[in-house]
């Protein structure tokens, strides 16, 4: 019998739409748009390079088999989390993201898992986009910021019991779900300066998000929704020993809650692998165990794992690495690229693994 070949599924891409695809009130309203020559992403009074010309869809298909992935995970973009937005305007942005994700999935069934995103801060309306998502455009991915904007503009966790509706859903619908930081610029009160809001803060938002987590224990309250934190929850690993410590040392503060350490390797919390070095991807997975890492190259950003001399770099370099300094085997590799990612989009769903993988497979 012929085995089956191992496949490479990246678990954390973006894609950004062409420009004649973002509907003219986008730009309008200082919302989000990208220049016609497409060399730069825009907000009002904020823009960005586009480092790479596969942040869209053909490049990023060429991009794809240049570096043999064969499918790829795509998040919403975190400049559409719709913070501070209108509520019509925000309906409106996020409306335009997941039916373009939407239709990218639909068109190309065998390269894109695309993901949806709701604004928690409106709960009702973000369930019914969940109920739309999922079983009008066929979409299994929601994606959630680690921290928004509630109707009186305060900044809260996205793990917030105000949100266990959205939860709920995600529960019912066997959902994956992807949680990604932004926006911490606007309620961190730092200058915005040597990119500390992506270098660390990111990393900080990932780690206060997982913390409410845990302490809520919705890994075991919601049995059939599997989280997968961005950036490897970086943070998060390092500072297990001190929420440890601070749990059992002030337990007068963390009445009711769950305590840290029954997370720890939880089968439904998954991580990227997007940590930068081989030490900090070693102390997720002694953290964490291999099971629950998967690759995620967060192409096409500077600060994802693309070709690059500078940064010395390619997709699936620290994999390779950690193979050469013994952190992990090839079959722990493998899983990382293939079944671990999986597992996290479907759960127990063996035949949605199944489906998938003959589509991808052709």
């Amino acid at each position: 019998m012929k085995q089956k070949r191992k496949l490479r599924i990246n678990g954390h891409s973006h894609l950004l739409p062409y420009p004649e695809e973002i509907p003219q009130f986008m730009k309008d309203k200082g919302i989000f748009w990208v220049d016609k020559d497409r060399k730069f992403m825009l907000q009002k009074d904020w823009n960005r390079p586009i480092t790479d010309s596969s942040f869209f869809l053909n490049e990023k298909l060429a991009w794809m088999e240049r570096f043999k992935i064969d499918h790829a995970v795509v998040l919403n973009l975190s400049q559409l989390y719709g913070n501070g937005l209108r509520l019509e305007e925000m309906k409106q942005a996020l409306r335009f993201q997941n039916d373009f994700n939407g239709r990218i999935q639909a068109e190309n069934p065998g390269k894109f898992t695309c993901g949806f995103v709701v604004h928690p801060g409106f709960v009702r309306g973000a369930c019914w986009e969940i109920e739309r998502c999922v079983e009008e455009l066929g979409m299994r991915l929601l994606c959630l910021p680690t921290h928004y904007m509630d109707t009186i503009g305060t900044w809260r966790c996205i793990f917030d019991e105000e949100n266990e509706p959205i939860f709920e859903l995600a529960d019912k619908y066997n959902l994956a779900v992807e949680i990604h930081p932004y926006d911490g610029e606007k309620f961190i009160k730092l200058e915005n300066t040597a990119w500390r809001f992506h270098l660390i803060w990111m990393l900080a938002q990932c780690a206060d998000a997982y913390h409410f987590l845990t302490l809520n224990g919705y890994y075991e309250k919601y049995p059939n929704m599997r989280v997968c934190f961005a950036h490897g929850g970086q943070l998060a690993q390092i500072n297990l020993g001190r929420r440890i410590q601070g749990f059992d040392g002030r337990h007068d503060l963390f009445e009711g809650k769950v305590h840290p350490r029954k997370a720890v390797g939880h089968k439904n919390i998954f991580f990227d692998t997007l940590v930068h070095d081989t030490n900090s991807l070693d102390l997720l997975i002694k953290n964490q165990g291999s099971k629950q890492v998967l690759i995620g190259l967060d192409d096409p950003y500077p600060l994802g794992e693309m070709e690059s001399l500078p940064q010395s770099s390619y997709p699936g370099k620290i994999l390779d690495l950690a193979i050469e300094r013994d952190i992990i085997n090839e079959t722990e590799k493998d899983a990382m690229w293939e079944d671990n990612v999986l597992q996290w989009l479907y759960g127990d769903d063996e035949k949605g693994k199944q489906d998938l993988t003959n589509k991808i497979l052709g």
